[in-house]
């Protein structure tokens, strides 16, 4: 059983198919759910003063949603918006939490430091979007 196939039986909750240009995160929005893309792929879009930036693409295996969850934030940072058809799962945030909350205390931390690290490189890339544009 590969990783991603052991990650989709024991977290994934429920799944739903995404029409090209839905979108299934509005940034700012609030919600603890984290999901995965199955099948397709997905944008992660942010708003700057300049307009809309295109953070990244994500395909089959890759999770998002998770910054609200581990840095136990209000509001969603970015949006998310199918790119073409796209089979999201929703992964149990309870079984999740279970699982973080076994973790030791240093392991917790530096997960969080690495989110904390992510959210300011995504920052400082956006800003550099905004200046080059």
């Amino acid at each position: 059983m590969s990783t991603i196939d052991a990650l989709v039986h024991t977290y994934v909750a429920g799944e739903k198919t995404y029409p090209g240009g839905s979108v299934i995160i509005e940034e700012g929005s609030t919600g603890n759910w984290i999901y995965i893309v199955l099948e397709g792929q997905v944008k992660i879009k942010k708003e700057t003063p300049k307009g809309t930036v295109t953070m990244d693409t994500l395909k089959a295996g890759d999770v998002f949603g998770e910054m609200v969850l581990l840095k136990q934030q209000e509001g969603r940072t970015a949006s998310v918006i199918a790119d073409g058809q796209a089979r999201i799962g929703t992964l149990d945030t309870d079984r999740i939490i279970f699982d973080f909350e076994s973790l030791s205390p240093q392991l917790k931390s530096l997960i969080r430091s690495l989110i904390l690290r992510l959210e300011e490189t995504t920052q400082k890339a956006v800003t550099l979007a905004v200046d080059l544009g």
